[in-house]
């Protein structure tokens, strides 16, 4: 295998979701194809500092504030790289295009601009994700209380849920799930279900969320639209990669009240592990939702919560 080029990418959003995708200029390769702006490392220099520099050189402007946040490694015919991605949520300066590119803010899952360079593409997907993604809690909330909880938490912006409840039978499952369903999909909100692909596709959820046993056991991806994996260690998210799901949870990273006493990642250990994913990754264990700047910090896509979601 030739020698990896190590670059280093930026995902500018602005407060309103929007992100900044940059037309390559004539005279390059690629060029005409659209990208998120960024560009290689140099000898000695971190993939942040790398970041910094390329923006202020392409750009124009200075990065405040910037979190890691995906790994993807791409073979072109000309080369193998490895993207260093950051989400990039505060700068000084006016964008200009210092090397005659042309710029367009893009909202997730409308895309208006193409072709996008092919080691991008996967990214937009992945922009379509919330940083909240809700754990249901019927069992500690009663199901009536938690549906009326589900209900405001959904029309104030709530996008993401996981529908979990395993003290139920299957047919009370079935019936909680499809009033879930019915009322997310009124706000625009995905519903994912807790290890059952069969009840997701019954009542029409937006995917499933797969156990670590159902992760080690499966060879293929279940053929709903979004497919994520429980994960606790790199070999499961590997797994979780190689299957092809759309992202992970990661756990746990701090003591839960559940499990006293038990192991846990910690912020370090989950930082190293998250770094190298190429697909989004959640933290999830003993978290609040006052916690989501330091998941940011260390590279989680976002949180997952149970009881402190409602």
């Amino acid at each position: 295998m030739s020698k990896v080029v190590e670059v280093a990418a930026a995902v500018l959003q602005r407060l309103d979701g929007t992100f900044l995708l940059a037309q390559r200029p004539v005279g390059k390769i690629w060029a005409g194809y659209w990208e998120f702006p960024g560009g290689k490392l140099e000898v000695g220099e971190s993939a942040h500092d790398a970041l910094v520099r390329e923006l202020h050189e392409e750009l124009g402007i200075t990065v405040t504030m910037a979190y890691p946040w995906l790994t993807k490694v791409f073979t072109y015919p000309h080369a193998t790289v490895r993207l260093r991605f950051f989400r990039v949520t505060a700068w000084t300066g006016e964008l200009h295009p210092h090397e005659g590119q042309q710029f367009c803010w893009q909202r997730p899952g409308c895309l208006t601009v193409g072709p996008v360079l092919p080691a991008n593409a996967p990214i937009l997907r992945a922009l379509e994700l919330p940083d909240l993604y809700a754990i249901s809690n019927v069992a500690g909330l009663g199901e009536q209380e938690f549906l009326r909880r589900l209900e405001i938490r959904l029309g104030e912006g709530l996008r993401l849920v996981q529908l979990r409840e395993k003290h139920l039978a299957r047919d009370e499952l079935q019936a909680l799930a499809q009033r879930v369903v019915a009322l997310a999909h009124q706000h625009g909100t995905k519903v994912l279900i807790n290890g059952d692909i069969a009840l997701a596709q019954e009542v029409a959820a937006d995917g499933v969320q797969l156990s670590s046993v159902q992760l080690a056991g499966l060879t293929q991806r279940p053929e709903v639209d979004w497919c994520a994996a429980s994960c606790h260690s790199q070999e499961e998210l590997q797994r979780a990669e190689t299957l092809g799901c759309d992202f992970a949870l990661l756990s746990p990273v701090l003591p839960t009240r559940s499990h006293p006493g038990a192991p846990h990642l910690g912020w370090e250990n989950f930082a190293a592990l998250a770094s190298e994913a190429s697909i989004p990754v959640f933290a999830l264990g003993g978290l609040a939702r006052g916690d989501m700047a330091r998941a940011w910090q260390h590279g989680a896509h976002g949180l997952a919560l149970l009881g402190q979601a409602w």
